[in-house]
């Protein structure tokens, strides 16, 4: 191999190398390939080609395409390129269009070329498709020593890529690990120490042997307020920790039940849950809103109700999305604040919908919370 181009080589393999490693973006990592190649063939174009399961290629990295933009270009599986990345073996043909091994299967955009190479990219072990370079037609063809070049060079880079993904899958589990760990120390133990301080608080308000002057009355509410909105934020950092990627939406009857789980700690029993109707399509914004109602009823029954048994059901209808917690505890008392009750109202109006509270001391409290599902688009 002629020295300055093992050089080139060598210095190539090297930057890529850096960069894989350092946690580039890939597809940057994939542009400096593509053009490292490009540049130590002396091509026109070099083309990064990742395999799929059908066997067909697909460009993930174009260098030296001015006239067309070949990103996204599929490959037929029986092309050359594709017969290269499945076999490992390079091709090298003088003229891309003409050659009966390649001819064939050559798209619309790479017909203004003549002499083409391809390589294998990857390693034996994980072959991620074929890298493959391209001259004007009426240029000289490659020859073997740039055809071995090129393959030493996509073997090296396939190599480098291979690894550096080993090693970002590792740092992925390791921090997915330490995300879920920090979210279950907040909701098992923070959270329920909020809640345990909450309720002492207000029991401690609600003390009918000690009335309690009117501004050490309104601190211990504003403390009680203090904790349950310290409780959401809290709340809001599992989910994030345990979701990081917003796109996605939570689950819907998961969170529900984990909601009803964390309230059965409190209460010291199971309450009954049941959802009737598939959840599944409920919009994400109707969604938190349910959650937050849930939340804010099932949090009033274990600081207020005394119950004994709690029931919860979820409804999906085609036109409405209901939800009814109902508990057999005290009821609510003439004069209480309602500001939770409140809560719940607001939330319902903010969606066109609305929540009704029946109550007594003989037959506890059942709080209805209703919104419309007209967004929902349903199959016909």
């Amino acid at each position: 191999m002629d020295p300055t181009l093992a050089a080139r080589t060598l210095t190539a393999s090297t930057e890529i190398a850096t960069a894989a490693l350092s946690g580039q973006d890939p597809d940057a990592v994939l542009d400096l390939v593509v053009r490292a190649a490009a540049e130590l063939a002396e091509a026109d174009l070099g083309l990064v080609m990742a395999g799929s399961d059908d066997g067909s290629l697909t460009v993930e990295a174009a260098y030296g395409a001015r006239a067309t933009n070949p990103i996204g270009l599929v490959l037929s599986s029986r092309s050359s390129a594709a017969r290269v990345a499945r076999g490992g073996v390079p091709i090298v043909a003088d003229d891309v269009t003409t050659d009966p091994r390649t001819s064939p299967y050559v798209p619309r955009e790479l017909t203004a070329y003549g002499p083409f190479a391809a390589a294998p990219f990857g390693t034996r072990e994980s072959r991620l498709g074929a890298l493959t370079v391209y001259r004007r037609r009426g240029r000289k063809p490659f020859t073997g020593g740039t055809v071995e070049v090129l393959t030493a060079f996509a073997a090296q880079a396939g190599l480098v890529l291979v690894l550096a993904e080993g090693r970002n899958a590792h740092e992925r589990v390791g921090l997915y690990e330490e995300r879920e760990r920090i979210a279950r120390d907040l909701h098992d133990v923070i959270i329920q120490r909020l809640y345990a301080a909450g309720m002492q608080l207000d029991l401690l308000a609600r003390r009918p042997t000690r009335k309690l002057p009117k501004p050490d009355a309104t601190r211990l509410t504003d403390a009680v307020d203090q904790l349950d909105a310290a409780i959401a934020d809290v709340r809001a950092v599992v989910r994030t920790l345990r979701n990081p990627d917003p796109a996605p939406q939570a689950d819907l009857a998961e969170s529900v039940e984990a909601e009803v789980a964390t309230a059965r700690e409190l209460l010291g029993f199971d309450p009954s849950f049941e959802i009737t109707g598939d959840i599944a399509d409920v919009p994400a914004d109707l969604a938190d809103h349910l959650r937050a109602a849930l939340r804010e009823a099932l949090s009033n029954v274990v600081r207020h109700a005394g119950a004994l048994r709690v029931a919860v059901h979820l409804v999906r209808t085609p036109a409405t999305l209901r939800l009814t917690i109902a508990d057999d505890g005290c009821g609510i008392p003439q004069g209480v604040s309602e500001r939770g009750l409140k809560n719940l109202r607001e939330r319902a109006e903010q969606v066109d919908g609305h929540c009704h509270v029946r109550s007594s001391p003989r037959s506890g409290t059942t709080v209805t919370w209703e919104v419309p599902l007209r967004r929902v688009s349903r199959p016909l």
